[in-house]
């Protein structure tokens, strides 16, 4: 599985940017120990332990997890990873009853199904399917989060709902960094372009609330966008949201 670590340093802290075909996570790590923002699909959880143990952590200093989003591809490795080591999984409160599997809000089967005559679907599907793309397991003890300063790299919570009912972003690295999850992205297995863009309307709950979401991240300063699909952004966070929606 490849695996591409990116790492940006603000002074004692440090984001590392995880990419991976399918789909990306976040390590922040100072003094304390690390803080993971997602952490992919079931099938992922060794691949995060092994992003750990490249910037030089381990699985035992994960003093929290946050989620943008809790669908599989972003809760599965986190679920997967806590039946062998204890940290609790914290989320927007609009987004814990998500990711406790008190609903599931994420494409089905038969939304898929209906798009997969498109070029790249089925190479996508191939792929995502033996990580467990069909898990319906969630963190059943998810907690709101409150207090984002008590875990390591002090993420801030910048609520983006709209491609789930509790979606969020997280700035991070002293406002130079914003973690878009899947508001807003780089590239998708399914896409035919790379650059700023919303993910596919068959993955999104309530487009006109995330497109909304999306305009109000330009008002940030961060200068680095690090998406759950896709590559790395530098530049104007303003310019990618006005490249992102549609015209």
């Amino acid at each position: 599985m490849g695996l591409d670590v990116t790492t940006i340093a603000n002074g004692s802290t440090r984001t590392h940017f995880v990419s991976t075909s399918t789909v990306n996570w976040v390590i922040l790590q100072d003094d304390r120990g690390v803080t993971l923002i997602d952490g992919g699909y079931p099938g992922h959880a060794d691949a995060v332990v092994e992003s750990l143990r490249r910037v030089g952590s381990a699985p035992e200093e994960i003093r929290g997890a946050v989620l943008t989003h809790a669908h599989v591809d972003h809760i599965g490795g986190l679920a997967r990873l806590r039946r062998r080591h204890s940290f609790d999984v914290f989320a927007d409160p609009e987004e814990v009853g998500h990711a406790r599997r008190d609903y599931l809000e994420q494409a089905a089967p038969l939304d898929i199904a209906r798009i997969a005559y498109r070029p790249r679907v089925m190479r996508w599907l191939a792929e995502i399917i033996p990580l467990g793309a069909l898990d319906k397991n969630g963190v059943a003890d998810a907690l709101p989060l409150h207090d984002p300063g008590a875990l390591p790299g002090s993420p801030v919570a910048v609520p983006t709902h709209g491609h789930t009912h509790g979606h969020s972003a997280y700035v991070v690295g002293g406002g130079e960094v914003v973690v878009t999850g899947d508001a807003l992205v780089s590239g998708h297995m399914i896409s035919s372009r790379l650059g700023p863009q919303c993910l596919d309307h068959v993955f999104t709950h309530d487009i006109p609330a995330n497109e909304a979401a999306v305009s109000s991240l330009a008002a940030l300063d961060a200068t680095v966008v690090l998406p759950g699909h896709g590559p790395l952004l530098r530049g104007r966070l303003s310019t990618f949201v006005d490249q992102a929606l549609p015209h």
